[in-house]
């Protein structure tokens, strides 16, 4: 944000959550300035695209196109890899984990787990490997 306003991100994140609310969870999600959209073809798509580019034309936001991907099958957000065939792991986030320097202080060992833990969702008996491994 600029000039380092203070309580600006989640002022704004609570405007795009008003101006988009009616789609949010419809076909679009929303974190901070990135708004994601969803469509089960291209038609519904390009219906999507001009409803929202209404709404920020309505309310003067406008978008970054260099900073845009339109009608692509998958993407990275927020650390994982969505696509049609559901949510994944980032490879270049396993690749941080796997290459993360062994841990050599109580301090280490609380920042790698807070990394890890970041995908525990995909890892099966991730509590029980870290008990282990601690």
């Amino acid at each position: 944000m600029l000039f380092g306003l203070a309580n600006a991100p989640s002022i704004f994140i609570r405007l795009m959550n008003h101006i988009l609310c009616a789609y949010i969870g419809k076909f679009i999600v929303v974190y901070f300035d990135d708004i994601l959209m969803y469509s089960k073809s291209l038609d519904k798509h390009v219906t999507h695209f001009k409803a929202i580019f209404d709404v920020l034309r309505k309310e003067k936001l406008y978008a970054n196109i260099q900073k845009c991907t339109f009608c692509t099958n998958e993407i990275t957000f927020l650390g994982y890899v969505i696509n049609d065939k559901g949510i994944h792991v980032d490879q270049e986030k396993v690749k941080v984990i796997k290459e993360w320097p062994k841990p050599t202080s109580v301090s280490d060992v609380r920042s790698f787990h807070g990394l890890a833990s970041f995908y525990r969702r995909f890892i099966k008996d991730f509590s029980t490997i870290i008990a282990l491994n601690a």
